[in-house]
């Protein structure tokens, strides 16, 4: 393997990860302390859904995990995807229950339903993830396409955390953003179990993407507008010197999902296939 064809392969793993770690990664990162956290719009939702609630009385385990498939029922949006790890890996739905209930009952501290849909999805991320890779390539491209319509969308909050969120550093903010935009969020992790379910089914075996393979990817960057130095920062990780302003980043990690696309088969389902593949060891 070439040096290059492996900073490809570092990058690829770095950006199309970001979306479906983010939603299962923990809080608290470099990039909040050292970024103020932006506000977002009021859309409706409760923006602290995730500051843990404190209960007045500690619950024993049965009582704790009512309470949390209480919660999880009163969240639509949600409860499907639960409903359909229930029906399709169901010991893992149970385990993840268990684990909520018995923490809740030791703490005495219910977590927000966005913790628990986040932390079950990273769960079953690293349990099963990499079956997504052997999917069909309809619900492989499926992923990524409720990836993008996440990332518009917190495009459209702040550009900031737009850069952010590009590159797998998640914080508070993107949970109270998930707080507020749970269909697209759900839809999402929705995406990625299906995956997962159709990989296990169908266990689709594909070559790695060649060289040659991302060539095309950058020559479809280009054509789309996108300069040597945005290609750069995004295939090989070449951030110059001042950087590139949030808004310009933001709109290149946009375009370059959105490039992602338009490969031909089967360059673009092994490319997704490959990411998949890594995050689910990550």
């Amino acid at each position: 393997m070439t040096q290059r064809l492996a900073m490809y392969l570092e990058k690829i793993l770095a950006l199309l990860a970001a979306a479906l770690v983010a939603i299962g990664a923990g809080i608290g990162l470099t990039w909040l302390a050292l970024n103020p956290a932006p506000q977002l719009a009021d859309t409706g939702a409760d923006a602290t859904a995730s500051a843990p609630a404190q209960a007045s009385a500690s619950p024993d385990k049965g009582s704790a995990r009512q309470q949390i498939e209480a919660l999880i029922a009163s969240t639509p949006d949600y409860a499907r995807y639960f409903a359909r790890l229930r029906e399709t890996f169901t010991d893992d739905y149970e385990a993840a229950l268990n684990d909520f209930a018995a923490r809740l009952a030791e703490t005495n501290q219910e977590q927000s339903v966005d913790y628990y849909l986040s932390e079950t999805v990273r769960r079953i991320r690293t349990s099963h993830g990499a079956l997504a890779a052997k999917a069909e390539p309809e619900p492989i491209a499926r992923v990524f396409e409720k990836q993008l319509q996440v990332l518009q969308a917190v495009a459209r909050e702040d550009k900031r955390m737009c850069v952010a969120f590009l590159y797998g550093a998640t914080n508070l903010d993107f949970q109270r953003f998930a707080a507020s935009r749970r269909p697209i969020v759900s839809d999402m992790a929705l995406a990625g179990l299906e995956a997962i379910v159709s990989g296990q089914a169908k266990k689709i075996e594909r070559d790695a993407p060649t060289e040659a393979d991302f060539r095309l990817l950058e020559e479809a960057l280009a054509a789309r507008g996108l300069n040597k130095v945005e290609i750069d920062a995004l295939l090989d990780g070449k951030m110059p010197n001042p950087p590139l302003e949030d808004a310009r980043m933001c709109d290149a990690g946009q375009t370059y999902f959105e490039v992602l696309k338009t490969l031909p088969e089967p360059a673009r389902t092994k490319v997704y296939g490959l990411a998949l593949e890594l995050m689910a060891r990550s």
